[in-house]
């Protein structure tokens, strides 16, 4: 996104692809994300995959995508993860993180 004020409110949706379900990657993804103060949601997809959204002050969402694309819970393998709809916000649509299923 270029060097932006790391201050600002962005959105991003994002999708995991790798060994990722039956690690409890979810859970994980939720504790981070409220460590960082990061509000959206995430969940398990019937493709497998680990599909969600997150946003946030964006030097937190940066933290969060590079543990989505490079670290992951314990004992996941992680092959790629996919960024869509990157979003500037005035403020947050949610006030939490949460689990869908």
């Amino acid at each position: 996104m270029g060097a932006e004020d790391p201050n600002s409110l962005v959105a991003v949706e994002f999708e995991v692809f790798g060994q990722v379900q039956g690690c409890f990657f979810t859970k994980y993804c939720k504790d981070l994300a409220e460590s960082l103060g990061i509000c959206g949601w995430v969940k398990n997809t019937k493709r497998g995959t680990i599909y969600g959204k997150v946003e946030g002050c964006k030097a937190h969402i940066d933290v969060m995508i590079n543990w989505l694309s490079t670290e992951g819970s314990p004992g996941c393998k992680i092959e790629r993860c996919d960024l869509t709809n990157w979003q500037y916000l005035s403020r947050l649509d949610y006030n939490n993180f949460s689990i869908r299923f």
